[in-house]
């Protein structure tokens, strides 16, 4: 069974991924690795040590394991010209709302001027063709309307996150016109573009204040699962969604550089945005034990109760959609969590990749 649906293109491409030691980084590391490409990976130090990215090596495997902060330009800058990338997934970042109270400002730099300092070291790199910038739904100005956001409307934010990925994808489309303009592509030779994914969950997750985590540490320890925001609405995603959406993106735009240099959401189909409450009853379900307990506190911290994106765009346009419902997202990502402590975690994120492929 084969998990390239690129077409070979991956293969020996010289594919840069920074926060590869991150959740999402991690897999499509491992994704990128398996389909032949030379991947070098900048980051900081993994979470946990049961991080996706500890446990299933795959820093050991890859071309490059670098450690580096995308806040010190001279370093990201230096990175880029000895490894000579041709295709930049840009997933670093500070990625948490909660925490954004805690530390607003190295959040604004992390998100914010990491980004610009990506997109630095992109302009001056002559080999990187294309640059994905990795952003969040969090990043509309979000009216807790009841469609989906499209990609032309307002960036915003209320919370430190939220807004700091607003900026963020104000200035991504301010170094697209200013310097990589697509009506310039001969003299720039480059195509950028933002991607926004939902509430994304899968195996290997550790981060603080998140609902899988959350759910997993409690049925672990044998406690009560404690849920903050029972009612809050989110569009929920595997993690092999969007990734596969950022790939083939990447794909397209390699092809047509000018045709897809913009703004595209991935998010699950309408049927997969749901509460928080019913997706930990299914963590329960598949785990097989555990009770849940509302913990909602009316003077708790903002944050957004209900989003949701349009795809339309990246249905229509790249010829992607989810593959996967609520309960199969579910099921895939509680999988990894029981087997983890056992099974070669490298060997089953192959398979789960197999798996998301052929549903």
């Amino acid at each position: 069974m084969d998990i390239d649906i690129f077409n070979n293109f991956y293969r020996g491409k010289r594919v840069l991924v920074t926060g590869h030691t991150g959740f999402k980084g991690s897999w499509l590391t491992i994704w990128l690795h398996e389909l032949g490409a030379e991947v070098i990976g900048v980051s900081q130090d993994p979470f946990t040590q049961r991080d996706n990215y500890i446990l299933s090596g795959i820093g050991e495997k890859i071309k490059s394991d670098i450690r580096a902060d995308i806040r010190d330009r001279e370093r990201m800058k230096a990175i880029f010209q000895e490894y000579q990338p041709e295709i930049v997934f840009h997933l670093a970042a500070q990625p948490l709302v909660r925490l954004s109270y805690d530390i607003p400002v190295e959040t604004y730099e992390t998100n914010v001027m990491g980004t610009i300092h990506i997109l630095e070291a992109i302009r001056f790199t002559e080999s990187v063709k294309v640059g994905v910038m990795i952003t969040t739904d969090k990043c509309y100005e979000n009216k807790e309307q009841l469609w989906g956001y499209r990609e032309n409307e307002p960036m915003g934010g209320y919370d430190p996150y939220s807004s700091s990925k607003g900026a963020t994808e104000i200035a991504i489309a301010s170094w697209r016109r200013s310097f990589f303009n697509p009506e310039w592509y001969e003299k720039n030779g480059k195509s950028i573009a933002s991607v926004r994914a939902g509430n994304v969950i899968g195996g290997g997750d550790w981060a603080l204040d998140r609902i899988i985590p959350d759910c997993i540490k409690a049925l672990e320890s044998d406690k009560t699962i404690d849920i903050r925001s029972p009612k809050a609405i989110r569009p929920w995603q595997h993690v092999l969604e969007p990734l596969s959406g950022y790939m083939l993106l990447a794909q397209k735009m390699w092809v047509e550089p000018t045709r897809y240099s913009e703004g595209w959401n991935f998010g699950p189909r309408t049927e997969s945005i749901s509460t928080v409450w019913d997706v930990a009853e299914k963590v329960i379900a598949n785990y097989g034990k555990g009770d849940l307990r509302d913990l909602s506190d009316t003077n708790a911290l903002h944050e957004a109760k209900l989003l949701m994106l349009d795809i339309s765009k990246a249905k229509y346009q790249l010829g992607w959609e989810p593959r996967m419902n609520i309960d199969q997202t579910v099921k895939l990502t509680v999988d990894w969590y029981k087997r983890y402590k056992e099974e070669s975690i490298y060997n089953v994120c192959i398979e789960q990749i197999k798996e998301y492929l052929y549903k």
